[in-house]
């Protein structure tokens, strides 16, 4: 477990992570974590008083990684870009995403589809279950699981899925 006080940030225009909050793990604290490592993995612990897991620590050159503040959990802490938050986190080794029933369903029928579903990088498959997880309806639900499984069958990776459906 590492512990370490840092400032919040926001990144300005950043391609997709324009407007993130986010903090910094410098490399020599990111590998205490996980020496040796220089791929995103998971971490848990606590941000000031408030316990997380399976937060995504990501790379972001030269050793150093960042760990995204989704605008839900800035809210549970009650603090915004610009804050001090006082970080303990350690590897998350417990972390696991199941697949949703009714999707592993369908990629029993389909097994074409589910061999490219499972080459895709554990971080991308997650996506989509995440994203399917986070329905608050049971149609909605549906809805994603059928269009994970349409984009399954076409091979596409989530951000292709999402350009789709808004196309």
């Amino acid at each position: 477990m590492i512990t370490f006080e840092t400032i919040m940030l926001q990144f300005g225009d950043q391609g997709e992570k324009t407007g993130w909050t986010y903090i910094e793990i410098p490399a020599d604290l990111a590998q205490q974590l996980k020496p040796g490592n220089k791929t995103s993995f998971r971490v848990r612990g606590m941000l000031d008083s408030y316990p997380v897991s399976g937060l995504a620590l990501m790379p972001m050159g030269e050793g150093n990684f960042i760990m995204a503040l989704k605008a839900e959990l800035r809210k549970k802490i009650h603090k915004n870009a610009g804050a001090m938050l006082r970080i303990s986190i350690e590897e998350d080794i417990e972390y696991k995403v199941e697949i949703p029933a009714e999707l592993q369903e369908f990629f029993d029928f389909e097994p074409e589809a589910a061999e490219f579903f499972f080459s895709l990088p554990k971080s991308h498959r997650e996506y989509f279950i995440k994203w399917i997880d986070g329905a608050k309806t049971p149609e909605t639900r549906a809805k994603r699981i059928i269009n994970t499984a349409n984009a399954a069958l076409c091979k596409w990776k989530y951000n292709q899925m999402l350009r789709a459906m808004k196309g």
